[in-house]
């Protein structure tokens, strides 16, 4: 009797630990998958075993039964420990749980759980070569990393640039409608692609509209200045149309239309007459007249970009472009000749003709020169001349050819720096470097000069 009641309680453990583990076994199918229940069973099973063991009566004295019991207790722990682990797999049935529990901050004062791994051996980090770029490719990296100009920069600085001119063009009308100004035009290597290294300045073109039949060019070779470069417009036929029949009669000087006269007359308009504050409020900027310039300037700054504008009244008379720009001195009723136009259409006609890099090239060298501070007078107009007389013995102008034709321009500046003469692609009667003094052309000579051997000397920063 005791015996039944002691198997009986032992069959109702294991049935209650059999319920259990048969709820736990069903349940696990939906929780861990198929795999991870049939891992799950293999070691429940195994651990069952064991507690059936722990529990049944030994048999004192039977070795053998022993020797059995042993045998099947490290088999069903081997059994356990090579049982495959499944992969971690989460498993939502509520998609309002998170899928993975969020970190909880430290305690202060709580010991946190050490993780302790192998030491990981250092990896071999094999010597990379050494970088030789080619001076084709510093030319390329030289230009798009400081020479590239935003698109953003110059959409913003033209759009904001042509709201001024609007404005001033506006005042004009209704200040002096007497004057009959042309239309007015936005120009500069910032909006022409030649060499900007930043969306910084642009020129405002204000035509000034003559009569052909009441004014004359007069050739600068026979100005007092004797150059060919600077022009004089004379009054003409007095006798017969006398002074007034003219709107710009009133800036006659010793019967020459002076550019000096005019350009004062515009400076006190700039400066005294408009509101400027008003109009800046108005674009969103700060807009003000240089006052201490020679030239007709307007700085403005902008919350993304500071841009300077130059007003330069311009004459367009049997072909040619003059701009009222005197030569700094005692002479004011000379105009100077303008090649910008024209050196912008032929660049760009020829790299149309052969799709050359020309434009590119003259991008690279204004950057360069503008930047240093011994070559800054060379940016611009003599570096398009230069680049189109070598355009007339240099035909391949490929985007390969870069590099090559980049020294071949530095060999031909330092030739021009030796006879101090650059003759003008348009006119060459004009010496482009009439206007630098003999120190300055040879500095320049004995940099570019080194340049040709070592260009990377020109690519640093200065």
């Amino acid at each position: 009797m005791a015996e039944f009641t002691r198997q009986r309680g032992k069959r109702q453990e294991d049935g209650g630990l059999g319920s259990v583990l048969d709820l736990l076994l069903a349940n696990a199918r939906l929780v861990l998958g198929v795999s991870g229940a049939a891992v799950l069973a293999i070691a429940t099973l195994a651990v069952k075993r064991l507690i059936d063991r722990a529990t049944s009566p030994r048999d004192e004295g039977d070795p053998k039964a022993e020797q059995k019991t042993l045998e099947e207790s490290w088999q069903d722990l081997a059994l356990i420990k090579t049982t495959p682990k499944p992969p971690k797999k989460q498993r939502r049935e509520d998609l309002s749980e998170p899928l993975l529990s969020p970190a909880r901050p430290p305690v202060p004062g709580e010991l946190q759980p050490r993780v302790c791994s192998a030491p990981l051996e250092t990896p071999r980090i094999k010597p990379s070569p050494p970088c030789c770029l080619t001076l084709q490719e510093k030319l390329l990296s030289h230009y798009s990393s400081r020479l590239a100009v935003p698109e953003v920069q110059v959409s913003l600085a033209s759009q904001l640039a042509r709201s001024i001119c609007a404005q001033l063009q506006s005042f004009l009308l209704s200040k002096c409608p007497e004057l009959p100004f042309g239309s007015p035009f936005l120009s500069g290597p910032l909006l022409d692609g030649l060499g900007a290294l930043t969306a910084d300045h642009i020129h405002f073109m204000l035509p000034v509209v003559l009569d052909a039949t009441l004014w004359s060019l007069i050739p600068g070779e026979d100005t007092v200045v004797r150059n060919p470069q600077y022009w004089m417009i004379k009054r003409t036929d007095l006798e017969y149309f006398p002074r007034g029949c003219s709107p710009w009669d009133r800036f006659i000087v010793g019967w020459y239309l002076s550019s000096n006269a005019l350009n004062k007359t515009l400076h006190k308009i700039l400066v005294a007459s408009i509101n400027w504050p008003a109009i800046g409020s108005l674009l969103g900027s700060v807009i003000h007249p240089v006052m201490g310039s020679q030239e007709l300037q307007l700085e403005v700054k902008h919350d993304q970009v500071e841009l300077s504008i130059t007003l330069f009244p311009v004459v367009e008379m049997e072909d040619k472009v003059l701009l009222a720009a005197p030569p700094e001195g005692l002479v004011e009723n000379l105009w100077l000749e303008s090649f910008y136009r024209a050196e912008v259409s032929k660049v760009k006609e020829l790299d149309a003709g052969d799709s050359g890099a020309r434009q590119h090239c003259l991008r690279i060298l204004n950057g360069v020169c503008k930047s240093h501070p011994t070559l800054h007078k060379l940016s611009g107009s003599p570096l398009t001349h230069v680049v189109l007389h070598l355009s007339a013995t240099s035909s391949d102008w490929a985007e390969d050819s870069l590099a090559d034709r980049f020294q071949e321009v530095l060999e031909e500046l330092v030739g021009y720096l030796e006879k101090g003469v650059l003759p003008s692609y348009f006119n060459h009667k004009i010496n482009l470097f009439c206007g630098l003094l003999e120190e300055e052309i040879d500095e320049m000579g004995f940099l570019l000069y080194r340049a040709i051997s070592e260009p990377e000397l020109l690519l640093t920063e200065n």
